[in-house]
């Protein structure tokens, strides 16, 4: 758990300003943590969602290293779906 999720788990029972110095985070650091929750949800199922293509096509032929899934992903991907050797979307 990061000391951002504690802060949240906890804001309801006591204050985020005594939280934050005790888990020794700056207040507008938690605030803006929180603020970017939907982008990193978002970025976690994008995450989830490229991991299964990966291994839909390691288990297709055993494709292995990064060059070659990285074909095999853009191998007839739309702009919206290529991904560069990262994993990147772009």
């Amino acid at each position: 758990m990061s000391r951002f999720q504690f802060v949240a788990d906890n804001c309801n029972t006591f204050e985020v300003k005594r939280l934050c110095e005790l888990v020794e985070i700056e207040r507008s650091s938690y605030y803006a943590w929180k603020v970017s929750s939907p982008v990193r949800a978002e970025r976690a199922a994008a995450d989830a969602a490229l991991a299964a293509r990966i291994r839909g096509v390691h288990a297709a032929d055993n494709t292995v290293g990064a060059p070659r899934v990285t074909a095999e992903l853009n191998d007839g991907a739309s702009a919206g779906e290529r991904v560069n050797h990262n994993g990147s979307h772009g």
